[in-house]
């Protein structure tokens, strides 16, 4: 029997998948206008189509709707609203925001006006926005079929978070990195994914196999062979211990237990009984563009559904952590923008976000949470927009709410001056971030991995002075060390009390957690 080509690269999601290879080609650059000219065409373009579906939609519908229909494309018809949000668009403005900011002078417009009849009108031209919002966010990513193993230089996070993974396959890097945010969400979702393994060759239809745990890719296998290991995607780590994520050290201390989510429908296999709700989710794996991010219905829908799913439990949303090594198709910023700075540099972002996370507010317990947080100022500075949107809310009688807002401690000039930040409400530490500052190395190098390992210890004391620092103020920890059960009992001696990992890491962090006392040390018979 002749032995199967075998190719050894790293570990970055465990697991096993066989498939038919699909090699991946780069993804076309984002689709940003080059000129005002381009981008006047491209509105002119998405208000055609919006007319388009408007027209298909009255022509089975009943008279009242029809009418409402034909005065919204009346609306998208009229030469002053395309000159209007031109204008925006020549002053340097992106397409998308442009088109909010005009829409929404008009919607406001109306909201205040005395007669009744042209208050209505006012949601009209709110679907209106919406409408012509979907179709600019509307450029599909290319997807590869189902079930097939991915093999490329590298994965954008926007093309794993719109494949369907349920009929299995996997992923193959000739590069990557293990600390990446591809693999961060290959784990979540327990997608087998190896990373390192150099440029390979491989044919069209191929079956290759790779093992996430050895990081094996096992090339030229059959379709027999695939039959007798089908591969497993099921999430794992979806007990069914209803204890509301509320745990004891064998001491008697108590400790909470949540989850990191990325994408909602990541809640989906998840019982949100077994969790404390959740800790950190990551808001810009949600959005696959700067449409999507100026969209207010769509993000506060997908607000509205986690806290619904939590069911009274905290839930924790980070604002967009965009910018730098998380593009966002449509945003062309500089590559030191990212995060709190990306959101302060760019405000009308933040404050479309801030709308959506104030009106979900009232519907559960939720908590927002600051990316990238260096200095004092920049909560300040956030506060300032959530009070004057809140402000614009209440004029509007709009139900709304300004939560709890937080901070992400990942930044180590942050974590040494933490005492400093009054305004914050809350701390979670990012420890994947926070270790690749402390070594100097981007988290997307092939090295950061074995950097990490070695940056351990100068974490934990960071993460031990910053909680001191803390003072009074909740702090949790959502990183990957959160997840490792080997460093629970480091985090625990550091005083940490309430843990944030992927739904998968549930299991082991539980019985880690119940098996040693709140210093860190073993419970006698362990």
């Amino acid at each position: 029997m002749v032995a199967q080509p075998k190719l050894k690269a790293t570990s970055a999601s465990p697991g096993i998948a066989t498939g038919p290879v699909y090699v991946a080609q780069p993804m076309p650059a984002v689709a940003s206008p080059a000129s005002s000219l381009s981008g006047h065409a491209a509105l002119g373009d998405a208000i055609d189509k919006a007319i388009r579906e408007l027209r298909d939609l009255a022509a089975g519908t009943d008279p009242e709707s029809r009418e409402i229909i034909e005065f919204q494309i009346e609306v998208l018809q009229d030469p002053t609203l395309m000159e209007m949000v031109g204008a925006l668009i020549d002053a340097g403005e992106n397409i998308e925001f442009a088109w909010v900011e005009t829409l929404d002078d008009y919607i406001r417009e109306l909201e205040c006006a005395e007669e009744e009849r042209l208050q209505a009108r006012a949601v009209d031209i709110l679907d209106v926005k919406n409408r012509v919002l979907s179709i600019l966010a509307g450029a599909p990513i290319d997807d590869f079929p189902a079930g097939s193993i991915y093999v490329g230089k590298d994965m954008e996070p926007s093309r794993f978070l719109a494949h369907d993974w349920s009929a299995g396959g996997g992923i193959a890097l000739y590069a990557g990195s293990a600390v990446g945010h591809v693999a961060l969400l290959a784990r979540s979702r327990s997608v087998p994914m190896v990373i390192g393994a150099g440029q390979f060759a491989t044919e069209k239809g191929q079956h290759i196999g790779i093992d996430g745990e050895s990081g094996i890719i096992t090339l030229q296998i059959t379709e027999r062979r695939e039959q007798l290991a089908p591969p497993d995607h099921r999430p794992v780590g979806m007990v069914s211990i209803a204890d509301n994520g509320t745990l004891c050290t064998a001491d008697g201390s108590p400790v909470l237990l949540a989850i990191n989510v990325n994408a909602p429908n990541e809640i989906d296999a998840v019982d949100a009984a077994t969790t404390a709700g959740i800790g950190l989710m990551r808001s810009e794996f949600a959005l696959t563009s700067l449409g999507d991010a100026a969209n207010e219905e769509k993000q506060f829908e997908i607000y509205r559904r986690l806290l619904d799913w939590a069911d009274g439990r905290s839930t924790t949303i980070r604002m967009l952590d965009i910018g730098g090594d998380k593009p966002l198709a449509g945003l062309a910023e500089a590559p030191s923008l990212r995060g709190i700075r990306l959101l302060l540099a760019r405000p009308e972002i933040a404050r479309v976000q801030a709308r959506a996370l104030l009106r979900a507010a009232v519907f559960g317990n939720l908590h927002i949470m600051l990316p990238m947080v260096m200095f004092p100022s920049d909560v300040d500075d956030i506060r300032q927009i959530y009070r004057e949107e809140s402000g614009e809310l209440a004029r509007r009688a709009v139900p709304h709410r300004i939560p709890p807002i937080g901070m992400m401690v990942e930044v180590p000039a942050a974590a040494l001056m933490l005492d400093e930040f009054e305004s914050a409400d809350f701390f979670s530490f990012g420890t994947n971030d926070l270790a690749q500052y402390l070594v100097a190395s981007p988290r997307e190098d092939a090295d950061f991995a074995r950097y990490q390992v070695k940056a351990v210890p100068a974490v934990l004391r960071l993460l031990t002075q910053a909680i001191k620092l803390a003072g009074s103020k909740p702090v949790s920890i959502c990183g990957d060390m959160a997840g490792d059960p080997s460093l629970t009992a480091n985090l625990l001696a550091a005083g940490i009390r309430y843990f944030s990992v992927a739904p998968a890491q549930l299991p082991a962090i539980r019985s880690a957690i119940v098996g040693l006392r709140a210093d860190g040390t073993k419970a006698a018979g362990e």
